[in-house]
């Protein structure tokens, strides 16, 4: 396979395109179709043995474009319904309602039942590669041709007139197989980050209420199994651990008050984390914008609205139905970059220790799954809900000798940055793919054959 940069094009609807490519109507190489009426009756369902695909099955796509997720149905759903089978390898996306705008591709694995705000196209060119047909169709923002109606839908007639380029047949599946590649790699990415996850999730169930403990030997960490436990009201512990309040570890600091005219999307040396900073179950969010303090504020800032490197937030006000409240935040070097002043809202209560403790330790605690169900608990609220900081103070944690706070969360913390790692790499391979599709799919760049 070679790659060469194309040098001659011509002007078309969709853009310039290489001369030598031909364009064509959606509908010329392809019949599309609506799909079904959704099976509702229980009856339909028992002993059910054929896929069908509603709209939301489009959300969890195997190497990004073949549903994981589906009902099943029986063959008296498929003849008093006379639903309408469609063949394996035909490329779905929504054509009613909101999720249009979600702009969601994928391709039947198997011949299978859709429902009807699907649209279905079935490649019958023989001139077609149909996995060619579902990158290039990824690109084409089906958003742009909705009817003016009240709920958004999309015309057969129209899809049908969606222009498509026409690479020959051999370089159409040359530009498949590349971008299928890659696809594969996110795969894998994504299999080990949900495996890496998972084991986390583990070492945090054993590690945090000491049913496995660590000890160093020589400098290396040492795993081994607790066999004396004392009974308390949030479970059983090692005997030399002890039970205390959050209150009685730190000091609570509200954040600062701000309007949203004082915020700034410009870059300054003041840089304000929100809530919308946090992940649902804690941490920093991935690829979030950073926020600064706009140039013009007029807001006083406190020594005690600056956080630094080893500090800890928890979210205390939530507008998103219980998803962030009480998650926690751990300032770490990555977060505190040079040049810039870190100050919090309003939204955030920063923890400040009040004896000799591993804050990091305690973000694992705060993260953990048992301790945000009883902060989840803890909220109230209608519109906003919001945690009562009196409440919060006397959450009962784990206090295990100082030492072994620092093993167990050096041992999460290496585990989170090998997670950190791999969503690293999840992007750079999404870049890689945007950056592929834009090129081969418009012809910038061709493939051939040796």
């Amino acid at each position: 396979m070679k790659l060469y940069k194309e040098t001659e094009f011509k002007e078309t609807p969709i853009g310039k395109i290489p001369k030598k490519w031909k364009i064509i109507n959606l509908g010329s190489i392809a019949k599309i179709y609506a799909g079904n009426t959704a099976p509702q009756d229980e009856k339909y369902f028992k002993n059910g043995k054929y896929p069908f695909i509603r709209v939301q099955h489009l959300t969890e796509l195997q190497e990004q474009k073949y549903p994981v997720k589906y009902d099943l149905i029986n063959e008296y759903a498929v003849s008093d319904l006379k639903l309408k089978k469609f063949k394996k390898g035909s490329i779905i996306f929504p054509k009613s309602g909101e999720s249009i705008r979600l702009e969601k591709r994928a391709i039947l694995k198997e011949d299978s039942y859709v429902v009807n705000h699907l649209a279905v196209v079935e490649p019958f060119h023989e001139n077609i590669d149909n996995l060619f047909l579902f990158y290039y169709l990824c690109t084409v923002k089906t958003s742009n041709y909705l009817l003016k109606t009240t709920m958004p839908s999309l015309n057969l007639s129209t899809i049908s007139n969606f222009l498509v380029p026409l690479p020959p047949i051999k370089e159409q599946q040359t530009i498949a197989d590349i971008l299928s590649t890659v696809d594969k790699a996110i795969q894998r990415t994504d299999e080990i980050i949900a495996k890496t996850e998972r084991l986390k999730k583990a070492l945090m169930n054993v590690l945090l209420m000491g049913r496995i403990r660590v000890r160093e030997e020589n400098g290396k960490p040492v795993f081994y199994r607790e066999t004396e436990f004392q009974k308390t009201e949030i479970g059983k512990i090692p005997r030399e651990w002890k039970i205390v309040y959050l209150g009685e570890l730190f000091e609570f600091q509200r954040g600062l008050s701000y309007r949203k005219n004082d915020l700034s999307s410009t870059r300054a040396s003041i840089r304000f984390v929100t809530i919308n900073d946090l992940e649902k179950e804690g941490g920093w969010k991935h690829n979030g914008e950073p926020v600064y303090l706009s140039d013009g504020f007029k807001g006083k800032i406190e020594k005690k609205h600056v956080v630094d490197a080893g500090d800890l937030l928890i979210a205390i006000t939530d507008m998103s139905k219980g998803f962030i409240i009480g998650a926690p935040l751990y300032i770490n070097e990555d977060l505190r970059s040079q040049g810039e002043i870190l100050v919090y809202s309003m939204d955030l209560v920063k923890l400040q220790p009040k004896k000799q403790v591993n804050a990091l330790f305690y973000y694992y605690q705060l993260s953990w799954s048992e301790v945000r169900k009883t902060m989840k608990s803890l909220a109230r609220g209608t519109n906003v809900l919001h945690l009562d900081l009196n409440s919060v103070k006397r959450i009962k944690l784990v206090e295990p000798p100082l030492d072994e706070q620092q093993r167990i969360a050096e041992i999460l913390s290496i585990v989170d940055r090998v997670i950190e790692l791999y969503r690293e790499e999840r992007i750079r391979l999404d870049r890689l793919k945007r950056g592929l599709m834009d090129l081969l799919l418009t012809g910038k760049v061709r493939v051939v054959e040796d």
